[in-house]
């Protein structure tokens, strides 16, 4: 058996006040004298009190807690966003729920029924897929909070997010302003349905009037440091090498430049490398990546912010808002100008 629950008549019968005083207390209602509040707090504490907040939220109907979806907990952009939204939701009185997709449409539709299920207030989300965004679409149809921290500037769904084409192109057009012409590109988004990247990348030739060459991209299969080594080793296979290669994300990049050091090539020197997202790790890499910011704490707030304004929306919810947040590129040394 468990402890028995300590209730708000527990503590009235140990100091002699009535529920409603002892409650009114608990709350810090300036009702209550303060030697009173005093006498009451000791005595809750004493008796390991804890507010019931189960009865609570079906009073308030707001349980204070948010459901948060992740595709890759493993990823460290998403690791550190997961950190900036709990800090700024517990700062405002919100606990905040965790779960991830693993990047499985499947397993992401499961988690936000478990989060509607716990009832959680609303949600913020990493979807799989960009694109594939019906079920979202479904809940906020239903009047219910739901904000993406990516997304298509079309999702119908209120989102906050760093533009990745513009992102992508302004890696790719620096590439091409320092000399380069044949760029590789480790991107293993586009099966997913997430083309940003691959369009950012795209326009910055097109412009440049370079031809698009599809030797030149390698799909990783995945996100991590391992994957990008092996999509590196793809693209440097080829009879006519890239010059520079630019990775959707930092791990990438950091596996992309583990190749290079394993096969006995400079970088920038022999091969240019940019990454994306701007993790700790970037900077003190062997060689410092140049790399697409993710200005997490900028999305995160604004994220909840607008969550945060929908969860208050009395009636209909507002019409869908979308935030693209145009993002820096970070140069470091691994990119330089081409003699």
């Amino acid at each position: 058996m468990g402890r028995p629950i300590v209730r708000l008549k527990d503590v009235a019968d140990k100091t002699g006040f009535s529920v409603n005083t002892v409650s009114l207390a608990l709350r810090g209602s300036p009702r209550i004298p303060e030697d009173t509040a005093m006498r009451i707090r000791d005595a809750a504490r004493a008796l390991n009190y804890m507010p019931n907040q189960v009865a609570k939220s079906l009073v308030s109907r707001e349980t204070k807690t948010i459901g948060l979806v992740l595709t890759d907990i493993t990823n460290p952009a998403l690791t550190q966003a997961a950190q900036s939204i709990e800090l700024a939701l517990a700062e405002l009185g919100y606990s905040t729920l965790f779960a991830t997709s693993n990047n499985d449409l499947e397993e992401e539709k499961r988690v936000i029924a478990m989060f509607q299920s716990r009832q959680v207030d609303g949600m913020l989300i990493y979807p799989r897929s960009h694109r594939e965004l019906d079920h979202i679409r479904q809940l906020r149809r239903a009047n219910y909070p739901v904000v993406l921290l990516v997304a298509d500037p079309d999702a119908g769904v209120d989102a906050v997010s760093i533009d990745e084409r513009r992102g992508a192109y302004r890696a790719v057009r620096h590439l091409i302003d320092i000399g380069h012409k044949r760029i590789g590109i480790i991107d293993s988004a586009n099966l997913l349905g997430n083309h940003e990247k691959r369009e950012g990348y795209d326009a910055a030739l097109h412009e440049a009037n370079i031809a698009v060459d599809p030797q030149l991209s390698a799909d990783p299969q995945g996100h991590s440091v391992i994957r990008g080594y092996w999509a590196m080793d793809k693209l440097m296979r080829l009879s006519q090498r890239p010059s520079a290669v630019f990775a959707a994300n930092d791990s990438l990049a950091i596996g992309a430049l583990r190749w290079t050091q394993k096969n006995g090539l400079r970088v920038p020197e022999d091969v240019a490398i940019v990454g994306f997202d701007n993790i700790e790790f970037a900077e003190h890499a062997a060689t410092p990546l140049t790399s697409v910011n993710y200005e997490i704490r900028l999305v995160t707030d604004l994220a909840v912010a607008r969550l945060i304004e929908l969860i208050g929306t009395e009636g209909a919810l507002p019409e869908p808002s979308v935030t693209l947040i145009d993002p820096e590129l970070i140069v470091r040394e691994s990119t330089h100008r081409r003699s």
